[in-house]
């Protein structure tokens, strides 16, 4: 199993705070850095700097790593136009010498759509548009000539459908628990599947959902989780740890892969007999980079 960190800038971060744990996670050895899509604090609390942009802060970073694969966890479907994040997208590839993955979906939280002046269109239709943008992207990248599409939201003429990506498909994940579309979007369009934040019954349904649906439509696909990761050498440290991300000690326990080394393990154990090959660990202390030591040291080799 492959180990991903994953962090959430929005609850306040600048870009060298990001740089710092991307930088720290490619040395000690996780396979990849991700980041969430968001403009605006989720939830009460200091927002501290506010959030930086995830496409233009993956594009600097494809510059300041060598060997650590990046991508968004995800992108909302409301925040660009699909060309333009075609392009944005791709020329990060190019940057990165092919280490870019995008993840996508259709957006949630309505507050930063009114904080920012970003049109936020009702649940089903914002379905229709993941659809359409991922037929738009894939369709940019893959196509030799001109491409145009004609949608019922997006169109596109004779586009050049420059530049493409280094990697040819490029990863493409589809994010969400919704028990109909989701997993069609995912047979269809996606490499990896990606289930955030539920428990181990929940992440089991969801993926068989979408096992399911790609075997309908015979494709394969990689199945991963996202939890929230808070680990202490002991008790004290654990607890010290839950505290500073706001978190009570034994809920997050129960929540997320929290505890000592010896207990995130089992989890994790847990989570790879339901056939997960990936887990994102949702790291919120971004100035904690002795937990990504500590991460590193007793997890690491044993997964």
């Amino acid at each position: 199993m492959k180990l991903r960190i994953f962090t959430e800038p929005q609850q306040g971060a600048t870009y060298d705070d990001l740089l710092a744990v991307a930088q720290a996670a490619e040395r000690l050895g996780f396979d990849a850095f991700f980041r969430s899509d968001h403009y605006q604090r989720i939830g009460s609390g200091d927002p501290g700097p506010g959030s930086t942009d995830a496409w233009l802060t993956l594009a600097a970073l494809a510059r300041e790593t060598s060997r650590i694969r990046l991508g968004t966890m995800v992108t909302p479907v409301t925040f660009r136009l699909p060309g333009p994040l075609a392009v944005s997208v791709a020329q990060a590839d190019q940057m990165s010498g092919g280490r870019i993955e995008l993840g996508m979906g259709v957006g949630w939280f309505d507050a930063e759509h009114a904080a920012y002046g970003i049109p936020f269109p009702p649940i089903g239709q914002r379905f229709e548009m993941l659809e359409e943008q991922l037929d738009i992207i894939t369709g940019l990248w893959g196509a030799e000539k001109a491409f145009s599409y004609a949608g019922k939201h997006y169109q596109v003429s004779d586009s050049p459908a420059l530049p493409k990506p280094v990697q040819r498909p490029l990863p493409i994940i589809i994010g969400g628990g919704g028990a109909r579309r989701t997993p069609r979007l995912a047979a269809t369009f996606a490499t990896e599947y990606n289930i955030p934040f539920r428990n181990l019954e929940e992440t089991g349904e969801a993926f068989h959902r979408v096992r399911a649906a790609c075997d309908l439509a015979g494709r394969p696909i990689i199945l991963s989780a996202a939890q929230t990761v808070c680990v202490g050498a002991n008790e004290a440290e654990y607890v010290r740890r839950a505290a500073a991300i706001g978190e009570e000690p034994g809920a997050l326990r129960a929540a997320g892969l929290a505890g000592t080394p010896a207990e995130v393990l089992d989890k994790i154990s847990q989570f790879r007999d339901l056939g997960a090959e990936r887990l994102y660990l949702q790291f919120l202390d971004l100035g904690d980079l002795d937990h990504l030591e500590l991460i590193a040291a007793e997890l690491l080799p044993h997964v």
